[in-house]
């Protein structure tokens, strides 16, 4: 019994912060247009991550996306700036996006 609560409790804390931040990405409607592991209007998070992988910059460039808007970095469909992104929120979504992994 205690094994499975500690075990419980260990998944619980791996599981809390990802699970967190996909909340927010729900919160902020960012998965009106993108997906973890599917292109829908935009890419995947994955494609994201994987494209922007050991990029030093890469963070800061993206959480000025999410919160300005971007075109043409993945075709012709612009992403819209989202004004209801504070920078600490778009920090927090970005490092999440970029930890998605294949």
């Amino acid at each position: 019994m205690k094994r499975a609560l500690l075990t419980l409790a260990a998944l619980a804390a791996v599981a809390g912060p990802a699970l967190a931040d996909l909340k927010l990405a729900t919160d902020k409607n960012c998965l009106a247009c993108h997906a973890v592991d599917k292109k829908v209007v935009g890419p995947a998070f994955q494609d994201i991550a994987a494209k922007y992988a050991g990029q030093k910059d890469a963070a800061d460039k993206l959480a000025v996306k999410v919160q300005k808007g971007s075109s043409g970095a993945w075709g012709p469909i612009p992403m819209p700036a989202n004004t209801q992104v504070n920078d600490a929120e778009a920090k927090k979504l970005v490092a999440w996006v970029l930890a998605q992994k294949k």
